[in-house]
């Protein structure tokens, strides 16, 4: 009777040992999963903001796309035309 008692004490023991280890590792498991949801918020975080600061930028092109200026900076830049009066200096070390 005694060694039976002795047995289940044990067997209690060793029962709530292994669901105490098993909390442990479901914490532990729980605990990295949430750290790489994290880091995937904070990097479409980053990503969100920015976009916003893209769309920020087309925002003010797309208001100024029909002034002279703009459309004077577009000629020069892209298709190489200048005012007739304009001095065009040449980098000759590029």
């Amino acid at each position: 009777s005694k060694l039976m008692k002795n047995v289940k004490k044990v067997y209690k023991r060793i029962f709530i040992l292994v669901i105490f280890i098993y909390v442990i590792y479901t914490f532990i498991v729980q605990q990295k999963t949430l750290n790489a949801y994290k880091m995937d918020e904070d990097h479409y975080n980053q990503k969100i903001e920015q976009e916003k600061q893209d769309n920020e930028q087309l925002n003010s092109i797309k208001e100024n796309v029909n002034s002279p200026e703009y459309i004077e900076d577009i000629a020069r830049e892209k298709l190489d035309m200048y005012l007739p009066n304009e001095k065009v200096f040449v980098d000759m070390s590029k």
